[in-house]
């Protein structure tokens, strides 16, 4: 955007609280889910899957299962061995197990039958004789496994020389002069921390469709985030033409980063469709969502990090591991994102990281919201707290000197734009009332901060190609309505809302008169799909890109009908106007119509790329990279109890900075939404697994939401949302993120307010009961359960004792 940047109040649309335009649908029940459709002759089809953790394939015999009345069609693995994966230089996945299996819950054959409890009887009818191999479950062992495993043990084929078989990635990274860094800090931190596991918990499971037509046509409905890579993938495992695979995105129930890749049912479907010669369902049980996974990291993690006595940070240096499950998934670039995205909010000088990520015979890890650096802000920002009570500083205070500015770049290069976190943090701190409440508030009561940072959207593709990230095609009928054929993906985030918004604003219509078609790769533009936050920035600068082009036609041909200027035609509240003369105006519709007159049917396409200047030129510096980056505070307040470690969080402050609040009502959503999970994660969620000791070991401990752990309406906190726009250069009408940024900091928050509370540091999650209560007893029996001195009280006392 350039010139005068626009105000509020120059928008009829944006910026105003609006309605989401499939409210209605999904409140009412009208809405349909992929589960929902039902076609003509429509199979059923269940995945038979693997109960061991690791195991080599000896043979699969399916005859029992084919000879059963009802069953249509079994596929194993060597129906189609083609490896696959979200990231091209990954895949090491087939759509059925070909040779071993990897976790519990690997699928070994599927079958479509006449109804489901058929095709649960053809699953017991087939025989599959397994070699058991040795498993690991904690990524440590397998990181150390070399020499202790015969080759072919390995989870899989090692991928460079040097390593062993159970590594997917390793980084090592480093910026600044770390030698320098440590000689300039006068005090240091070194701790470490453990981020368990957690997984999506998204309402509807994962639901696909296949159906061959009889020409040689597949169609298939998915409950996807990422509609184009499927389509991609479809084609080059099932071994068909692009061009001869459509994939249609029904409304989507939730992800969260889920859904954002290809999974076993979506190949399944189609490939049992093609035997069956009738279109086959797959509809994931909520066991299977569990073992399907792709959910949070769990990281262990080091750090040290060094600061001056007036609070300058001068150092950090991280070591990381991942637990990344049985396949690679997301996790080169999960790996990259454990240290590339921590050098914001804050300035360092100096900074190192060693990431690597093992593979483990569990389910695989993914991308879930926050993708890949929720864990290690957890980790930096208590050592930041850490840090400030050494140095007698306030921990806002701590933040705030170090903000590392806006229109800047980072130590490891990119590039920051727009930036206002200093206005989240007295956002934050002034609603809390943190300057009279911290370290004021009684025992067992205590106010916590955090700060943090995300992308709006990855710089760089999935997969390389110089071709646009998003595209739109919007058509204007003479009647007065716009269309608009988006290729983003709904997934309850208000996707096609927002470009509603944007259509109603650019050409002046009403919003009920904006019609938005998406989740169809045959007749929509491409766009990659809801990940990393991209959608709202690059399919909205799309949006824009087509409209303003159509709308500068719609200018011209009623300037020419007025012998007027296009620049005095003005498209606004279901009018065509030019302000100087009252005289020239007339409703949008009949604008519409002198358009089409002038150049012929009406429409127009839209396109988005990413900048090419805004990362560094080093191997991994496109990973973290973003044409524009969120920030975002929280202060946290909690109650413990002493006797029992239970932990109730009762408000939590989120300041965000999403840069121009296209729709403040749908911004406030995401970042309660955001806050909220970053709470469950941090009290009570954990996707763990049994061990040797306790069973089965790589058995999912609790695959149900009867037994995951999640917080209800009644556990969850007030949460208020205090929106900040700090608006940006790239964005669309100054437009950032608003998905996942906000969950950052509260997980930090809460951490620190517990300190804040009792004085106890509770370095791992979650901080369930049983782990509070026993660092609270280690304290008490080391006479140290007190809660902190207020850092003027420390300094004032220390005066007295000195003098």
């Amino acid at each position: 955007m350039s010139g005068k940047r626009p105000s509020r109040d120059d928008f009829a649309v944006i910026g105003r609280p609006q309605r989401k335009i499939d409210g209605l649908a999904k409140s009412t029940g009208r809405a349909a889910y992929t589960d929902d459709i039902v076609l003509p002759g429509m199979l059923h089809g269940k995945i038979l899957r693997s109960p061991h953790p690791h195991a080599r394939i000896r043979s699969i015999d399916t005859a029992g299962a084919e000879a059963l009345p009802g069953v249509h069609a079994v596929v194993t693995g060597a129906d189609f061995p083609t490896p696959y994966g979200i990231i091209p230089w990954t895949p090491d996945e087939t759509a059925l197990a070909v040779d071993r299996v990897r976790y519990i819950g690997d699928g070994v054959a599927a079958v479509a039958a006449v109804d489901e409890d058929t095709a649960l009887e053809a699953l017991r009818r087939i025989e599959v004789d397994y070699e058991i191999l040795p498993a690991v479950f904690d990524p440590h062992d397998a990181l150390a496994a070399e020499g202790n495993y015969e080759a072919g043990d390995y989870i899989h084929p090692p991928k460079r020389e040097g390593w062993n078989g159970n590594i997917t990635k390793k980084v090592h990274l480093e910026f600044g002069d770390l030698d320098a860094g440590w000689k300039a800090g006068e005090i240091e931190v070194e701790a470490e921390y453990y981020f368990e596991g957690t997984t999506h918990a998204a309402i509807e499971p994962h639901c696909a469709i296949g159906r061959f037509d009889g020409d040689g046509r597949l169609t298939v409905w998915s409950s996807t985030q990422v509609p184009h890579y499927l389509h991609r993938e479809l084609a080059r495992v099932l071994g068909l033409h692009p061009a001869e695979v459509r994939v249609i995105q029904p409304p989507v129930g939730g992800a969260f980063g889920g859904k954002s890749e290809p999974f076993d049912l979506e190949f399944c479907v189609a490939a049992l469709s093609r035997k069956a010669g009738r279109p086959v369902k797959i509809l994931y049980t909520r066991e299977e969502v569990f073992y399907a996974h792709r959910g949070r990291h769990p990281f262990h993690m080091w750090y040290r990090t060094a600061m001056t006595r007036d609070g300058m940070l001068t150092g950090v240096d991280a070591r990381i591991v991942l637990d990344g499950g049985a396949y690679a998934s997301f996790g080169l670039v999960t790996t990259y994102y454990s240290g590339q995205l921590l050098t914001a909010p804050y300035a360092l000088p100096a900074y190192r990281f060693d990431s690597v990520r093992a593979y483990t015979n569990k389910p695989a890890c993914g991308p879930k919201r926050g993708h890949g650096s929720v864990q290690p802000r957890f980790a930096f920002e208590v050592q930041l707290d850490k840090l400030a009570e050494l140095g007698d500083i306030d921990p806002i205070e701590l933040r705030r000197r170090n903000f590392i500015g806006a229109n800047t770049r980072t130590v490891n290069e990119l590039r920051v734009t727009s930036n206002g976190f200093l206005e989240c943090l007295e956002a934050v701190e002034g609603a809390s009332g943190w300057k009279e409440r911290w370290r004021r508030l009684p025992f067992g009561r205590g106010l916590g901060v955090a700060g943090s940072t995300y992308i709006s959207g990855t710089n760089y593709p999935i997969y390389p190609n110089d071709m646009p990230q998003s595209g739109i095609q919007v058509q204007i009928d003479r009647s007065g309505r716009v269309a608009v054929f988006s290729g983003g993906s709904e997934i309850g985030q208000g996707t096609d809302s927002a470009m509603a918004y944007i259509a109603a604003e650019e050409f002046g219509v009403p919003l009920e008169h904006v019609r938005v078609y998406r989740g169809d790769t045959d007749f929509t533009p491409v766009d990659l799909g809801a990940y990393s936050s991209r959608v709202t920035f690059m399919l909205g600068n799309a949006c824009i890109d087509a409209c303003r082009k159509l709308k500068r036609r719609i200018q011209e041909a009623v300037a020419e009908h007025w012998e007027g200027e296009p620049e005095a035609v003005v498209l606004r509240e279901g009018r065509a106007f030019d302000p100087s003369d009252p005289e020239r105006s007339l409703p949008i519709r009949h604008a519409f119509q002198i358009a089409e007159t002038r150049w012929g049917t009406l429409g127009e396409t839209g396109s988005y790329n990413t900048p090419k200047d805004v990362h560094g030129q080093y191997r991994g510096g496109t990973i973290g990279a973003s044409p524009a980056y969120s920030f975002t505070a929280h202060i946290a307040e909690v109650e413990v109890d002493p006797e029992t470690g239970i932990v109730t969080v009762d408000r939590i402050w989120v300041a965000h900075d999403c840069g121009r609040a296209l729709n403040p009502v749908l911004v406030e959503g995401q970042m309660e939404g955001s806050a909220y999970m970053g709470f469950a994660e941090a009290l009570m969620e954990e996707h763990v697994f049994k061990d040797a000791d306790h069973g089965r070991a790589g058995l999912h401990n609790a695959p149900s939401l009867l037994d995951y752990r999640l917080p209800t309406s009644v556990d969850t906190p007030e949460l208020e949302s205090l929106i900040i726009e700090s608006v940006d250069p790239e964005g669309p009408y100054g437009a950032k993120e608003a998905g996942e940024g906000p969950l950052h900091p509260s997980i930090p928050a809460i951490a620190n307010a517990i300190h804040d509370a009792v004085g106890v540091r509770v370095d791992r999650l979650p901080f369930s009961p049983p782990r509070v209560w026993r660092a609270l007893e280690k304290a008490r029996e080391a006479g140290a359960l007190a809660k902190p001195a207020h850092p003027a009280d420390r300094l004032s006392s220390r005066t007295e004792v000195g003098a």
